[in-house]
């Protein structure tokens, strides 16, 4: 059936134990606002009588053999397979026969990093699959708050936060978009940084940005998710240090952040925003707090490590009919051997 029916949606969002975010219908009427996308997303019964359900989108204004289709498109965080009690390999197998079965061109697949074992036996031995190594950071909110500051963060970090509250930085929380343009403010003004860092020209830099994230995008994300979209800002004297966006649901979602790098390395303010989110998260109910993609940067992984998050290396998957992905990552390799680019 397609597209999935929203009811039938929002009850496997509700029983899938890891379900996130970005997996919601919410979401996907985010991505699919400005009219690129549109709603292909399926829902499955399984063999073994589960429901299952797929969200998808595809590329608007293409004919089935010219489209693509993606679980999630890039930039637009985890999709993957919703399903009654938990993924299974089974559960992924039965969807994917159904996916190779398609006409569209290209299907990009990126799921939850938690089901990486799961997702890579399903897929072991098939041909016309392309996967792209990656790797995301998970922290376990088990145990309530307590426990997360407890047991997980590392005693430098909680001593990090009580510093940035004595040095008298305050966070301010809101879940109506109201703070989108400080959040889009820092992240433009940390692109050159990155740039550098990574060896990429700056104006190369803010065109990719520009379309990554544009403002429209997100104030697409925080009137479709409504109070499900926080933004937090920390600020030292009335100015902005630092900020970040986190998707709250079962699992919560740390997808956007950004700062003012000299200000926040002196005051620690982005592990006091990380720690306000984790606390809301724990008393929200949810199970996790997903802190997104660390690639191969060990600064990233080093700072996430920090909260106790752990690593889950994982695949991105493209059936094809045609070895684009292939050709794609060759080009881009090139291109960033010429520039010098590594992660930072």
């Amino acid at each position: 059936m397609r597209p999935a029916p929203r009811r039938t949606w929002r009850e496997l969002v509700a029983v899938d134990p890891d379900a996130l975010p970005t997996q919601s219908p919410e979401w996907l009427d985010s991505l699919c606002a400005d009219g690129r996308y549109v709603d292909a997303s399926r829902c499955y019964e399984l063999p073994d009588g589960r429901r299952a359900l797929l969200p998808l989108v595809r590329r608007a204004h293409r004919t089935d053999r010219a489209s693509t289709l993606a679980s999630m498109p890039a930039s637009w965080g985890f999709g993957g397979l919703l399903v009654e009690g938990g993924v299974t390999v089974e559960a992924v197998s039965a969807v994917v026969d159904d996916l190779v079965g398609q006409t569209a061109l290209r299907v990009r697949l990126r799921p939850n990093p938690l089901h990486a074992d799961v997702w890579a036996a399903a897929m072991a031995e098939r041909r016309g699959v392309s996967t792209t190594p990656s790797c995301a950071h998970v922290l376990d909110l088990g145990g309530g708050f307590d426990t997360v500051w407890q047991q997980r963060f590392k005693a430098t970090t909680r001593n990090q936060v009580r510093r940035a509250e004595r040095m008298g930085v305050v966070v301010e929380t809101d879940t109506t978009g109201r703070l989108l343009p400080e959040l889009h403010a820092l992240l433009r003004t940390s692109v050159d940084r990155w740039a550098s860092r990574q060896h990429e020209p700056a104006r190369l830099a803010q065109l990719r940005f520009a379309r990554r994230d544009p403002p429209a995008k997100l104030r697409a994300i925080a009137e479709h998710l409504g109070g499900s979209c926080r933004v937090s800002v920390a600020r030292l004297d009335g100015v902005a240090v630092a900020a970040i966006l986190v998707l709250q649901g079962r699992n919560a979602h740390y997808t956007r952040g950004a700062m003012d790098e000299e200000l926040a390395s002196r005051t620690h303010a982005n592990k006091l925003l990380h720690k306000v989110a984790i606390e809301a998260a724990c008393e929200a109910g949810s199970g996790t707090y997903h802190m997104g993609e660390s690639g191969e940067s060990a600064g990233l992984s080093q700072f996430k490590s920090r909260f106790g998050a752990v690593a889950h290396p994982y695949h991105e998957y493209v059936i094809e009919r045609l070895p684009l992905t292939r050709l794609d990552q060759l080009a881009r390799s090139s291109v960033k051997r010429v520039l010098r680019f590594h992660d930072a």
